[in-house]
């Protein structure tokens, strides 16, 4: 016998470079259960994305109209395009025990957490340092360095808000990262809060017994 539950929402967020994305990666490939929260845009898609994998991609009239009908957990505008995260698939994954991880940043996590008040564990993501932070964004981009400095300062803002999380983990090594964040997905499940079917668990161990 197991116990029924009620899935949940992991949210990572964390500064550019910090490593959010190679987690969010690294748990996915290890649990299959897990769903990605696949978000809609009204960007164009690039040659090597697809429809519904890498995003949903819509027009801005669509988007707009989703937004208006309260289809979305949350949503955003970056450089005059929209992203956001559609409501209706997580809600059944929730409904049907199912996990879902979101890449997301802090705003994102807020809008989600208002939506879906005791569904959302919210997890971020920090750098060892902003020395070895601005080392990454340096190592893995050819941007100017106005860019970087934009990066950097934005990323200090999103840190400031690292309070507002249920769990921080500090990112020296991404084997061990992966492990603090497996770790917290695993608590998160076994939360009594979850457990919608404890009650009919425990009545039919109880039923068990008296039929021996």
């Amino acid at each position: 016998m197991t116990i029924t539950r009620r899935g949940l929402c992991l949210v990572l967020a964390a500064p550019s470079g910090a490593g959010k994305s190679a987690i969010t990666r690294a748990l996915l490939a290890a649990d299959p259960t897990l769903i990605l929260s696949i978000s809609v845009t009204t960007r164009a898609p690039r040659p090597y994305e697809t429809e519904g994998v890498h995003y949903l991609f819509r027009s801005q009239d669509a988007f707009d109209a989703m937004v208006q009908a309260d289809q979305m957990l949350e949503w955003a505008g970056v450089f005059g395009r929209s992203y956001g995260s559609p409501r209706a698939p997580v809600e059944q994954a929730l409904s049907e025990g199912r996990d879902v991880v979101f890449d997301i940043d802090w705003q994102g996590y807020r809008q989600v957490r208002a939506r879906l008040p005791g569904d959302v564990v919210g997890l971020f993501i920090m750098p060892p340092s902003l020395v070895e932070l601005e080392a990454r964004l340096r190592k893995r981009a050819s941007d100017s360095e106005a860019e970087i400095v934009r990066r950097m300062a934005v990323a200090e803002a999103e840190i400031s808000h690292v309070h507002e999380f249920d769990y921080v983990l500090v990112n020296h090594d991404l084997d061990v990262a992966v492990m603090e964040a497996q770790s917290v997905l695993t608590a998160s499940r076994l939360a009594m809060s979850r457990q919608t079917g404890l009650d009919d668990f425990t009545r039919a161990l109880a039923e068990a017994r008296s039929g021996l």
